[in-house]
């Protein structure tokens, strides 16, 4: 293999295996937030109680999400200084706001949010909760912001020429709110949620099923259950929403996703299929026009397909890109039935006593996380041949010094070492898991033997008032 694809492989992996934790990061963080915000509420200790727990969780899958993160950012001088230099102005300032508004607000109130229960009183731990989520979520805007300029380009010029041309930005608002940032970033942050409600709900009913800590693995399955019902069809919009600016800025990967060829002829919407690339065909069970009609509102629009574009300039694995797109979607419409058949089963009173249900939700922990990622591929491999679109290609981003050797130790080195965390990650989640919550007793007895060391922070004096 060239150093085309070895480059694209070793990053493809490397962003693959980072993006196990941001998903859960952000999901997880807004559940306990709701989760701290029903314990300040009600006082009701099995909040506290499963607060305390998840936090110990996000903490595992916030440090390896950050150590996995790092490597990215070295890659892109070492495989891809073209590209670095290319975007720099425009890549170098969304990282520079991420570090500003996101990773330092996390950082900064993480450790109360990990050592602060018993050094700081409820509220202040709340809101430190708070802002470490706020944090994870500011850190998904400026990442989608840099990646959407890559497949929307807006707010620049070309300064330069040939290989020293280099974008710059003229319009930083423009450049942020280009026209597929906002959209992309609903979707990422409902897959985020998603991710993170079904995490809790795998473990939740795992503790009922096992008919261990059912006193807060009940109400906390319920409140995930609740986000992931929302999360669920929320995502329905924000995904359509996506197609249509894809569809409007993007054809060539729109023609991709739907494994449409016809030039200006209405497309087919596949439930399910496989494309031919050699007979330029696609086969499989479809909705006539459906494609057209979810664009255009009409049955008979003319898509443009692939072979109304340049051979070297679409797509070439058109099917992978087309089975990946299909696979987030038929994932994202499991999810909305697992959701309402468990609300379903909620209401009629039946949720915890129907087995075969919580064993289903045991193992949906996997569906986000396989939609997520599936999500992902088929939009990166579906812009290429371009690194961003319609200005530079793959081709030309890639380092001039670097060797096909060079690359594939290193790629080869990388799956090492994340296959070590991966299953370091494993151990240590599954170890946390089966210990479980702390119990309410040692939890109390733990707050009283602080209480009498009389810590001014945790029991401030009494107001004059």
């Amino acid at each position: 293999m060239d150093v085309e694809i070895l480059s694209r492989i070793q990053f493809a992996y490397t962003v693959a295996f980072h993006y196990i934790y941001p998903p859960l990061s952000i999901g997880l963080g807004l559940i306990l937030v709701i989760m701290e915000g029903l314990y300040l509420r009600t006082g009701r200790k099995e909040y506290e109680q499963m607060t305390r727990f998840w936090i110990k969780i996000f903490a595992l899958i916030f440090g390896l999400g950050v150590a996995t993160g790092i490597v990215m950012e070295f890659e892109f001088g070492t495989n891809w200084a073209t590209y670095s230099r290319y975007v720099g102005d425009i890549f170098g300032s969304a990282l520079a706001a991420e570090g500003i508004f996101a990773f330092a607000l996390e950082s900064g109130f993480l450790g109360v949010l990990l050592f602060g229960w018993d050094r700081v009183t409820p509220v202040v731990h709340f809101i430190s909760t708070l802002m470490v989520w706020l944090g994870s979520m500011f850190s998904a805007v400026w990442i989608v912001v840099a990646n959407s300029w890559q497949q929307t380009p807006a707010g620049y010029h070309i300064v330069g020429e040939g290989l020293e041309a280099r974008a710059e930005i003229t319009d930083f608002w423009a450049m942020v709110f280009n026209p597929s940032s906002m959209d992309r970033l609903w979707h990422v942050w409902i897959g985020a949620f998603l991710a993170g409600a079904f995490l809790v709900m795998s473990v939740n009913a795992w503790y009922i099923l096992k008919r261990r800590h059912e006193g807060i693995a009940r109400p906390a399955f319920k409140i995930a259950l609740v986000v992931a019902i929302v999360a669920s069809l929320a995502q329905l919009f924000t995904g359509h929403r996506s197609a249509e600016i894809v569809a409007e800025y993007q054809p060539a990967k729109l023609a991709a996703l739907e494994g449409h060829y016809d030039s200006l002829a209405p497309a087919d919407l596949y439930l399910f299929g496989w494309v031919n690339q050699q007979q330029q065909k696609t086969v499989g069970l479809a909705l006539p026009g459906g494609v057209s009609f979810l664009t255009h509102g009409d049955f008979q629009a003319p898509i443009r397909g692939l072979n109304s574009f340049a051979p070297d300039e679409r797509p070439t694995q058109v099917n992978a890109i087309f089975q990946l797109y299909h696979l987030m979607v038929a994932i994202g419409m499991v999810l909305i039935g697992l959701s309402l058949l468990g609300a379903w089963m909620w209401y009629r009173g039946r949720l915890f006593q129907t087995r075969w249900l919580l064993h289903v939700f045991v193992w949906a922990v996997l569906l986000p996380q396989i939609a997520n990622q599936a999500g992902w591929f088929a939009a990166e491999m579906g812009r290429q041949p371009w690194v961003v679109y319609g200005l530079l290609r793959t081709s030309d981003a890639l380092s001039r010094t670097v060797t096909a050797n060079q690359v594939l130790f290193s790629l080869i080195l990388f799956a090492v070492v994340y296959t070590v965390l991966f299953l370091l990650f494993l151990y240590l989640l599954h170890r946390k898991i089966q210990h479980g919550p702390a119990a309410v007793e040692t939890l109390s007895e733990e707050s009283e033997a602080y209480s009498r060391r009389e810590n001014p922070l945790m029991h401030p004096p009494a107001s004059p008032a």
